[in-house]
């Protein structure tokens, strides 16, 4: 019985597969490539307690619109061209969190930056989207 419905829905179970795949392969994909995700409530206590930087990935309108204060703006365009700017933070081992408005950007640029051997690199999950709603502070 249970079969006949399986064989029948088949295409219901393949499609529920793939969104299943689709959901986690950002998380896979981060965790092989060693970045690590910090959420809006635990950025601050990074950013206290171990003097985490915060690297703005968003184009310059964008991040003149808002940003997480104290934010460093480096589009994800221009991150390659930028990196004796973020080289003394490399020195210091100090964690480097990589923002944007949304979050996909910050995870492109933090996969850039483990690239270009930074070990401490952190994507922030949900970018100032998730910030603004937990009422978290915005520089303009």
């Amino acid at each position: 019985m249970e079969l006949d419905f399986f064989v029948q829905n088949w295409y219901l179970f393949l499609a529920l597969g793939v969104i299943v795949a689709l959901l986690f392969m950002d998380t896979v994909r981060n965790r092989i490539s060693g970045i690590q995700s910090v959420t809006v409530t635990r950025l601050p206590q990074l950013i206290n307690h171990e003097d985490a930087v915060v690297i703005d990935v968003c184009e310059s309108a964008e991040y003149r619109n808002g940003h997480i204060p104290g934010a460093i703006n480096i589009p994800v365009s221009q991150l390659e061209d930028s990196v004796t700017k973020l080289a003394k933070y490399k020195k210091k081992g100090v964690p480097l969190v990589v923002a944007c408005q949304s979050g996909n950007r910050s995870a492109r640029a933090a996969a850039k930056l483990r690239k270009l051997e930074f070990d401490n690199v952190y994507a922030l999950t949900g970018g100032l989207v998730a910030w603004q709603k937990e009422n978290l502070p915005v520089e303009k």
